[in-house]
């Protein structure tokens, strides 16, 4: 398990170790202890929510040969438990249809539903990225899902659902992922980083959270690269938000909070200066623009209402809350929505410039001199 990463070494294994999806897991559960067991699930949301960990888990618990009446947790130590964890389960297809999208392939599947499960009571069917299978062998599985073996389930997970074909989610029972919340991140972390035995500070650990838009499977690659970085630390140090900073190139608060500064005061020659000065440091151009965006997005909810302000979201102390508040007096909201905008578009477009701080130079020109 030493050379596993951490979202595949620490990947849930029971339905109570589930983070942020209780609305799906109560309805899952409450299925299999009263066998109301469907015989086509699709699992709906953002990347790295959960949703194939969630269909392994169920497919552990439909075949678990422990699990009694009444209960859905899966053993994990019978032969049918220990061979899906393992990946050697010959009774769970897995299916990336990002890769296996023809036709070709749901007519294979097709061919192996008619077969009787190996050893277990089902056979589970997982297809991943399912919104990108081709329209023929979309039609194709749909004339599966109709009339299925009763020894088959099919679980389809998507991160688009608005691109599977309506008559697909019809004979689905659809449950819709959501994106987890920063406590519910910062708690799994704490939990991980102590089975590791890493010393790492909670605010270190809410700055990982943040960053990883609300998939704790990024979240935990983000801490695999941290712990990998903690190396270089002694034993008595702790990993500090300092260091997560560095360590994923995001700007500090005080360097946005000095930048905005130059913003309010139309100061267009320090701001792209004080910009280059920092790229020039090894600030990454794209988490920049977002920790600006998103500092600005805390100035406008300030103005709106100074107590909706989250200082978690931002890192920020005390004394950053009142500068926070008073660049909010200064800045004009008609402004302060014109400049959103205008970074916004350019977050975009730096993804595809030759010169990546171009776009966000281009904006500060507008809202520094036009604006003026």
């Amino acid at each position: 398990m030493g050379n596993l990463v951490l979202y595949r070494k620490y990947r849930p294994q029971t339905f109570k170790e589930i983070v942020g999806q209780e609305h799906v897991v109560k309805t899952l559960t409450n299925a299999l202890k009263h066998k109301l067991i469907s015989h086509a699930y699709i699992f709906s949301g953002p990347r790295g929510s959960g949703k194939t960990t969630l269909a392994r888990i169920m497919a552990k618990s439909v075949n678990c040969e422990n699990r009694k009446d009444q209960e859905f947790e899966p053993c994990n130590k019978c032969s049918s438990c220990s061979e899906i964890i393992t990946g050697r389960s010959l009774d769970l297809i897995e299916i990336d249809a990002a890769s296996h999208r023809g036709i070709d392939e749901i007519r294979e599947l097709r061919e192996g539903i008619r077969f009787s499960p190996v050893k277990s009571k089902y056979k589970v069917f997982i297809i991943d990225e399912s919104h990108q299978l081709t329209k023929e062998a979309a039609n194709a599985l749909l004339k599966t899902l109709e009339e299925p073996p009763s020894h088959a389930i099919f679980i389809l997970a998507t991160t688009e659902i608005h691109k599977m074909i309506p008559t697909i989610i019809s004979r689905c029972q659809r449950f819709d992922f959501r994106k987890l919340k920063l406590e519910e991140i910062v708690s799994r972390l704490e939990f991980i980083a102590k089975k590791e035995k890493a010393r790492i500070e909670r605010s270190a650990l809410e700055l990982i959270a943040l960053n990883s838009g609300g998939a704790v499977r990024d979240a935990e690659s983000l801490l695999d690269q941290t712990l990998a970085f903690s190396g270089a630390l002694t034993d008595s140090q702790a990993i500090k938000s300092e260091d997560i900073k560095d360590l994923l190139g995001i700007a500090d608060t005080s360097v946005i909070s000095q930048f905005t500064d130059f913003l309010i005061d139309k100061n267009s020659k320090e701001a792209v200066r004080f910009l280059n000065d920092n790229f020039e440091k090894g600030k990454d151009p794209q988490e920049f623009i977002k920790y600006l965006i998103n500092y600005l997005r805390q100035i406008i909810i300030s103005k709106i209402n100074p107590e909706f302000v989250n200082p978690i979201i931002l890192g920020l102390t005390k004394e950053e809350r009142e500068k926070l508040q008073f660049q909010a007096e200064r800045f004009e909201t008609k402004e302060l929505h014109y400049a959103l905008n205008l970074f916004m578009e350019a977050e975009n477009k730096m993804k595809y410039s030759s010169i990546p701080q171009l776009p966000l130079e281009l904006a500060i020109i507008d809202i520094t001199i036009k604006e003026s």
